[in-house]
């Protein structure tokens, strides 16, 4: 694990070079393709923090079949990392090498389909999931609602809010690796633990399905409610942010470390740690990436000295410097 005041090493990760270069148009042949292929494609309008350097490839996918077909052509050669709402991830101003995959309306269906039991599209989003568990009287997926996300992404990183997280509640997942081929895994086999999966890196998750218990739409509706209200209340929604910052280690809260170093309202160029809950960064209007990321790094190097504790990134941090 990374210690405070380590050196990073980042992996390039060659792509091939873009039409804009004067090299190739493609990585691969497009011939039946139907979805959109967009050469170094600007990230950051995608993710909460509105930073960061364009894709060397985005591909957004007609439906399933597509983006078989298209990462079977690219058979697994180059890198591929799937991208939901961007709300738990900073991009890094270098951009992000080989194809970023972006889940359309194809691919953010809910559909009831078995007893206390929904099928979800990989590209839908918490708030859907919830919503439609409640019109069906299914509880239990209420904490879906507190999670900014989609489902491709909570069913990677096991997440969860409010005292429950994917683990208690996914049956399977849809996913398609990297190269191409579909597989199915089950929540045993994808060894959760804490904010982790064992999912297979570049792989996709298309869709899940859940299971719930019986509930009165009012009553699961109330906890929703209840679910918003806390989140309004103590998370700074409203402003460009990317979520929870840091794990919370074994017996304590991230938050609580990182205000007991001397760190509420910290900056570092444009970013800065949220008065309202330090467990968030903070966009301000001119932060970079590397401000948001530096300023993790600072806070947890501050939080290392004060307490001793080394604090786990949460956020996930993806491409060049």
């Amino acid at each position: 694990m990374n210690q405070p005041g380590d050196t990073y090493i980042y992996d390039d990760g060659s792509a091939p070079t873009c039409a804009v270069d004067g090299a190739v148009s493609s990585p691969v042949p497009l011939d039946g393709i139907r979805g959109k292929l967009t050469c170094k494609a600007p990230l950051a309008p995608y993710t909460w923090f509105k930073t960061g350097g364009p894709a060397d490839w985005l591909f957004e996918p007609a439906d399933m079949d597509d983006l078989k077909t298209f990462l079977e052509r690219l058979g697994g050669e180059i890198p591929v990392m799937a991208l939901g709402l961007g709300s738990n991830m900073i991009v890094r101003d270098g951009g992000v090498p080989g194809v970023v995959v972006r889940l359309g309306k194809s691919f953010a269906k809910v559909e009831h389909t078995g007893e206390l039991e929904l099928t979800c599209g990989g590209g839908a989003s918490g708030i859907l999931v919830a919503s439609t568990a409640r019109d069906l009287g299914i509880a239990g997926l209420e904490f879906l609602r507190g999670i900014p996300g989609t489902v491709g992404g909570f069913v990677r990183m096991n997440g969860g809010a409010y005292g429950r997280e994917v683990a208690d509640v996914l049956v399977d997942c849809a996913v398609i690796l990297h190269d191409g081929s579909f597989i199915t895994l089950n929540a045993a086999e994808l060894e959760y633990s804490y904010r982790h999966s064992a999912l297979p890196e570049g792989a996709i998750v298309v869709s899940a399905r859940f299971h719930g218990r019986p509930g009165e739409p009012a009553d699961i509706g109330a906890e929703m409610d209840r679910i918003a209200a806390a989140r309004e209340a103590s998370q700074p929604l409203r402003t460009k942010t990317g979520g929870s910052t840091f794990k919370n280690p074994e017996g304590h809260k991230a938050w609580q470390l990182v205000d007991q170093a001397g760190c509420r309202g910290l900056t570092l160029g444009g970013a800065q740690v949220s008065e309202k809950h330090t467990n968030f960064l903070i966009n301000t209007g001119t932060a970079t990436s590397a401000d948001i990321e530096g300023l993790g790094e600072l806070v947890r190097d501050k939080v290392y000295a004060a307490t001793g504790v080394s604090l786990e990134w949460e956020i996930q941090r993806v491409g060049r410097p």
